[in-house]
């Protein structure tokens, strides 16, 4: 396959939904893309494992990042694409194949920009942190980042997001003793014991701020429960797992302190945990962004990468024209005109000084 990246950018979506990279085998796909960089003048390209970064040397006063990861959740029989009117379906094709496109495109076609341009793109976002290639990056070569700005292309439905939400999951175990269930009175039902958790969690109330005019809303919630021995045993355990999406305003200390608060008395212990990004949309860099595009802007609600650039002390949005609301169900797909909007918006943004 021969990636197009000056041509159609819908043809390019389509091309890069129809090659498969489920998480940890983008491998192929990365070297697709490598392959077609190589071609564009004014970049200089650089790899770690399945992730690429080009980067322009053309002494602007300002860099800019554009980034998306290659990666896709499974396949659910929605590969390859197919196109029904002005919708393309497809695995990817809202997350975020069609944003890869967009900023694989600009490269390719932005030929003096108004400001020096970093492309990411990037393996292993749909899975652990542990594997995201951006994070690898950022830890093994942050200098490859530095930027005054960054665009994450994730799917916004062609709005501005700002920053994103932290997240944390807590396991919350439940003891009791066990015996035969015939004879239930001579144990305690572990099982039972986290009623209360759950009535903790629906009696929760959460909240929700403003911040650059922008609103998160929090959530507490319960994603699993464990429990059980046998069918004839009264468990002496339970585990409920929570997790709860709070807002760039809180850090993950304060995260796990309100958690520990809601849950005092019982025994607890943190997963896994990310923290939020503020929006920054007071920073210059993304003020001017946001101008130049004269788009709506609201809260992520979610986490993404631009958590990544906040801690290496660059602003960052989320910008992108798959929907969200789309991202990973069998039947994703993603409005052309939203591709074919996105590319020009970008493109004023990119060469405008």
């Amino acid at each position: 396959m021969t990636l197009d990246l000056a041509g159609d950018p819908v043809a390019l979506t389509a091309a890069l939904v129809d090659f498969e990279s489920v998480s940890g085998a983008e491998g192929p796909l990365t070297d697709e893309v490598f392959a077609a960089l190589q071609s564009l003048k004014n970049y200089e390209l650089t790899r770690d494992g399945d992730t690429i970064v080009a980067r322009t040397n053309l002494d602007r006063k300002h860099r800019v990042v554009l980034a998306g990861h290659l990666d896709t959740v499974p396949i659910a029989d929605n590969v390859p694409s197919r196109r029904e009117g002005d919708l393309l379906y497809g695995c990817g094709t809202s997350d975020m194949k069609s944003g890869d496109a967009v900023l694989l495109h600009l490269a390719a076609t932005v030929e003096d920009p108004a400001h020096d341009l970093t492309l990411v793109l990037y393996d292993n976002e749909e899975v652990e942190a542990s594997k995201n290639g951006l994070g690898r990056v950022s830890r093994n070569h942050p200098d490859w980042l530095a930027a005054d700005f960054a665009v994450l292309l994730e799917p916004t439905d062609g709005t501005v997001e700002g920053g994103c939400q932290g997240t944390l999951r807590a396991k919350i175990t439940t003891h009791g003793k066990r015996a035969h269930s015939a004879r239930s009175w001579h144990g305690v039902n572990a099982i039972h014991a986290a009623g209360a958790i759950l009535d903790r969690l629906n009696g929760y109330e959460a909240r929700q701020v403003d911040i650059d005019g922008c609103r998160y809303r929090e959530g507490l919630n319960a994603v699993a429960i464990n429990g059980g021995v046998a069918g004839n045993v009264i468990p002496d355990r339970c585990d409920v797992t929570v997790n709860f999406r709070f807002a760039p305003d809180r850090s993950e200390a304060q995260a796990e302190a309100h958690v520990r608060e809601v849950f005092e008395g019982y025994d607890l212990e943190i997963t896994d945990s990310a923290p939020g990004a503020l929006p920054g949309l007071s920073a210059p860099a993304a003020a001017n962004f946001v101008n130049k595009l004269d788009a709506p802007v609201q809260a992520k609600l979610g986490w993404t990468d631009v958590a990544r650039f906040a801690t290496l002390g660059i602003p960052a949005v989320n910008f992108g024209p798959g929907d969200p609301n789309l991202a990973h169900q069998a039947g994703e797909y993603v409005d052309t005109r939203k591709i074919t909007a996105a590319v020009q918006a970008l493109r004023r943004y990119l060469q405008a000084n």
